[in-house]
């Protein structure tokens, strides 16, 4: 089993978009403006684990690549690489799809489209495995491999799609075969979002195992304080889950917004879609947290605090969800490839603008050096 019971406290963060923003011309500063390695100021920062997704083959029929970081796997070895250099272990999180997969769309791969039950069960083992061999063919095995990206409504649709358990089950339970069968050093996460939501993981990860899931080292959760809950929630869930199944927890996404102004333009969306905006009116009074670098700051705090509170130190810590993001023309969450493959309706603009630990210049922002203390 992987080595998921060290003595310290993980500040991690997703940088799965940073080559692409790179590439469209995004630059990067320090706080006090100094221009650097995005990498090397999020390390000086006290980050100590990098998040790498990786999508199947994000490109469509013609070679065009859907955008969003474009995460095949050889973006994801230059990204891997420079990690590294830096020091720094990293997470691998399968998506297990050709592009985006969360609660809300498990897209199958192009190439496994029309797979079932055991043909579909050897394509993940398979795959899983060719991906860590080739990692490992270049040493850059990941210390962490996540099998799947937000589970809670199963994977690989319409085959693994929830509630159906005992497809979810026997595919999970493949790529962690995959995992082990490598490398049982690495330790092995199943994440769902939610992280506020305690019935969902109850009855989840009971089904899972009544099914006869393979056992793994990591819960994963996703908590964002605009969708998931209060941190009350939070923490209770954490507390629950860890005492009920025995497993240590990552909050392995999460992120808070330092503006609600001036980034409309970026996201493309109608100000009722705006990230905030939605749960701002929803809890009108009620939000712990207001969307300024302060309060972004201070939602790093509790975070940590809410995590270091699971007994038994089966709190690990959190991984900040795409902190060096920032607003560059070229790099969107979709374009129109992209939109072709999932279905769903354009704009493709950059979401996460204001969620960043850099703000729209590049520069770093408060809750970025509050990292290092925490």
């Amino acid at each position: 089993m992987g080595d998921t019971t060290a003595n310290r406290f993980i500040r991690g963060a997703d940088v799965s978009t940073l080559l692409e923003v790179e590439e469209c011309g995004g630059k990067f500063f320090d706080a006090d403006g100094r221009p650097g390695d995005a990498l090397e100021i999020l390390k000086s920062n006290g980050i100590d684990l990098i998040r790498l997704r990786l999508w199947n083959d994000p490109y469509d029929r013609d070679g065009t690549p859907y955008g969003a970081g474009t995460n095949d796997l050889n973006r994801t070895e230059s990204l891997a690489k420079r990690a590294k250099a830096l020091g720094l272990p990293w997470l691998l999180a399968f998506h297990y799809s050709d592009f985006w997969a969360d609660p809300g769309k498990q897209i199958a791969p192009k190439a496994w489209q029309g797979l079932t039950g055991e043909a579909l069960e050897r394509a993940i083992y398979d795959y899983t495995l060719w991906v860590l061999r080739e990692l490992k063919a270049r040493e850059l095995l990941p210390k962490y491999v996540a099998v799947g990206n937000e589970l809670s409504n199963g994977l690989l649709w319409p085959e693994g799609r929830y509630p159906n358990f005992p497809a979810i089950a026997r595919y999970v339970s493949a790529g962690i075969r995959a995992v082990r069968d490598l490398d049982p050093d690495i330790g092995i996460m199943v994440h769902l979002d939610n992280g506020g939501k305690n019935s969902l993981y109850r009855e989840w990860f009971d089904s899972y195992f009544s099914c006869g899931g393979e056992d793994f080292d990591l819960i994963g959760l996703s908590y964002y304080p605009f969708w998931h809950g209060s941190m009350a929630d939070l923490r209770d869930n954490m507390r629950d889950v860890a005492e009920r199944y025995g497993k240590d927890l990552l909050v392995a996404e999460t992120s808070m917004g330092f503006t609600l102004e001036d980034y409309a333009g970026y996201e493309k969306l109608s100000p009722d879609e705006r990230k905030g905006m939605a749960a701002t009116a929803r809890l009108a009074g009620r939000i712990e947290y207001p969307m300024t670098p302060e309060g972004q700051r201070d939602f790093l705090l509790d975070l940590a605090g809410a995590i270091r509170s699971v007994p038994d130190g089966r709190g690990l810590g959190f991984i900040y969800w795409e902190p060096a993001w920032i607003p560059v023309p070229g790099s969107e969450w979709a374009n129109a490839a992209a939109l072709r493959y999932t279905g769903e309706r354009g704009p493709g603009g950059n979401e996460w603008a204001n969620q960043a630990l850099f703000d729209y210049n590049g520069r770093a922002l408060p809750a970025l050096g509050a990292i290092r203390d925490l």
